[in-house]
């Protein structure tokens, strides 16, 4: 085996495929032929780095180099420059937007230096198609532990003092479940993966699978051996095509390898695990749709008890955890649950892991520990607000979630305090808004997603939540009464009171969530008839300043409805039963004569 003087570690997540870093790893690979510098020099494509808002990125190692949106074209010189001259690209460098300073090292990154890599580990630090790496970096040492050193009660009480809880959504103590469902007997039991992340805009357990698939292999046969389990399901969604790929690849080679399979480290213990693919179904998330779903049934959830541990997937007991919950095992097992509990806040043990997104500087995947601040995740580990614009709300949970405001943002994060400020941790969605944001029509976008995803079993969330969606529909359209506003609150408290799962239960949070911390925003919507954000298009009014206008014509002639009138040198006007509200005029101005009112 090769002995390489430095590795240069290629992110490899959805994102950065996208925007062509196999291409970057290609060209790389051709200028290290080029030089004959194949052997000193390894190229590896990894998981997701994190820091989305920079990539492509491209890290040299040892010396921690950390280039950002690396281009194909700039593998050249990377390597004439780096490489071979030992000179950093700066123009490749992250520029801290406060100071203009150039930095390399991603440690002193704003966007890092707050974060605790617990479940992302091993994201961006490994090449997760090669089992060797994971290995290298204590990959399956705890499944060993369990195997060879400990019974089912002992992994079981570890995990239970570790304090970890379920990082779905819900947060039940993880070594509870495992505990209900051990002592259940059956002469089958199951351990399922919940990979079905559906919430817009969240990208953890995507980005776990696809950079550290072997941790949720290993944590998987972990969970198998405590409750007596020899098969385990992975749900994902078939729109998910990397993260599958990473894990077929994985199970193999686990399989090969003798990690899966017939007498595990020759423990007498059998465990192995396929992959079921769901068809992008929201209420699929919930346990019991989950289970219904791999069985071949409509994707629809049940009332509880019994609970999943008690009787699943074929009426066997079933262990249900998400991505995140299981990478965090093997690490537990390791270090010991009185490592990881002392991480956190009392009731809310270890990290969590967030898509960070919207209006924000720094986009991407972050994990931080539990109790650090929205303040503190806005601001300096995502850069604050684009454009310099005014932060106005930050949505957690996703379409569960509510809408918090600046008063929330010293706010610690954990399970207890988000749910008590209005929101709730869900799978770990935040989407960071600012003063161009209406909140009547945030509260109308994730209604609709919900109605769209509802499976139709209930009431209260098939029929109520359309209800809820069809009076902002007539909120946002100017025809909203006061009388309308009293209906959202108390449909939306009967939808939570009476709904089957967590979905309905949850979907109505935020619309309360906007109602409280936004009631001037709704008022002015229903009485005065206006949208401070100009987002709703039904009241928006465009209008002509005739002391700005020098009657160009430009307004006049890019308006695709003619809806602009006036002589050449004189003020136009616009009229508003015509205007369909494009923004054409405003874009063609170049004087500032055009506002919306």
């Amino acid at each position: 085996m090769a002995k390489y003087k430095m590795h240069l570690l290629v992110c490899g997540g959805t994102g950065c495929t996208a925007s062509q870093s196999h291409n970057i790893v290609e060209n790389l690979h051709a200028e290290l032929k080029a030089q004959n510098l194949q052997d000193d020099v390894q190229v590896i494509l990894t998981g997701c780095f994190g820091f989305c808002e920079k990539g492509p990125i491209v890290k040299v190692m040892p010396d921690n180099t950390f280039y950002t949106e690396v281009k194909p074209e700039d593998a050249k010189e990377i390597i004439a420059e780096h490489i071979i001259k030992g000179r950093k690209v700066t123009r490749l460098l992250y520029t801290d937007p406060e100071n203009k300073e150039h930095i390399s090292d991603s440690k002193h990154m704003g966007f890092y230096k707050k974060q605790l890599r617990i479940a992302l580990r091993n994201c961006g630090f490994i090449d997760p198609e090669n089992i060797d790496e994971y290995v290298a970096n204590d990959g399956y040492a705890a499944v060993a532990k369990v195997l060879t050193e400990m019974t089912a009660e002992q992994v079981i009480e570890e995990v239970k003092l570790s304090g970890l809880r379920g990082r779905g959504g819900g947060g039940f103590p993880t070594g509870i479940k495992w505990e209900i469902a051990s002592k259940n007997h059956a002469d089958q039991k199951y351990v399922v993966c919940n990979a079905d992340e559906g919430d817009p805009g969240a990208f953890m357990d995507r980005s776990i699978l696809e950079g550290d698939p072997h941790s949720v292999i290993e944590a998987m046969t972990i969970n198998g051996f405590a409750i007596g389990a020899t098969k385990g399901l992975i749900y994902i969604r078939a729109e998910y095509p990397l993260a599958i790929h990473r894990l077929q690849i994985a199970i193999g080679q686990a399989r090969e390898y003798g990690l899966l399979g017939k007498n595990i480290f020759g423990s007498g213990f059998d465990f192995d695990i396929e992959l079921r693919y769901g068809a992008g179904a929201f209420v699929c998330g919930e346990e019991t749709a989950l289970i219904h779903s791999m069985e071949g049934l409509r994707g629809e959830p049940t009332f509880k008890p019994p609970f999943p541990a008690q009787s699943g997937y074929l009426g066997k007991p079933t262990n249900v955890n998400n991505v995140e919950t299981y990478a965090n095992i093997p690490i537990i097992i390791l270090k010991g649950a009185n490592w990881f509990n002392k991480i956190g806040t009392e009731k809310s043990k270890g990290t969590k892991v967030f898509a960070l997104a919207g209006q924000i500087n720094n986009v991407g995947l972050i994990e931080v520990p539990m109790g650090i601040t929205l303040r503190e995740v806005i601001y300096e580990i995502g850069g604050g607000i684009k454009n310099g614009r005014k932060f106005k709300a930050v949505q957690t949970g996703g379409p569960s979630g509510g809408c918090l405001t600046e008063k929330h943002l010293d706010t610690p994060i954990d399970y207890d305090n988000l749910i008590a400020a209005g929101s709730m941790m869900g799978s770990g969605g935040m989407v960071v808004m600012d003063d161009t944001s209406c909140m009547v029509s945030i509260a109308k976008f994730y209604l609709e997603f919900t109605v769209e995803e509802s499976c139709g079993k209930c009431t209260p969330c098939r029929v109520g939540n359309k209800r809820l969606q069809e009076i902002l529909e007539k909120i946002t359209k100017g025809n909203g009464t006061m009388d309308d506003l009293d209906a959202l609150r108390n449909l939306a408290a009967v939808i939570k009171d009476t709904a089957l799962c967590g979905l309905g239960q949850t979907s109505p949070n935020p619309v309360l969530s906007t109602l409280d911390n936004f009631w001037e925003e709704y008022v002015e919507h229903v009485k005065d008839k206006k949208c401070s954000a100009g987002v709703c298009k039904s009241l928006m009014r465009y209008v002509i300043d005739p002391e700005h206008c020098v009657g160009c014509t430009a307004c006049a002639r890019n308006c695709p409805v003619n809806a602009i009138s006036g002589e050449k040198k004189m003020p136009h006007i616009i009229n508003t039963e015509l205007c369909i509200k494009c923004g054409a005029c405003i874009e063609r101005c170049k004087f500032n004569a055009i506002s919306i009112k």
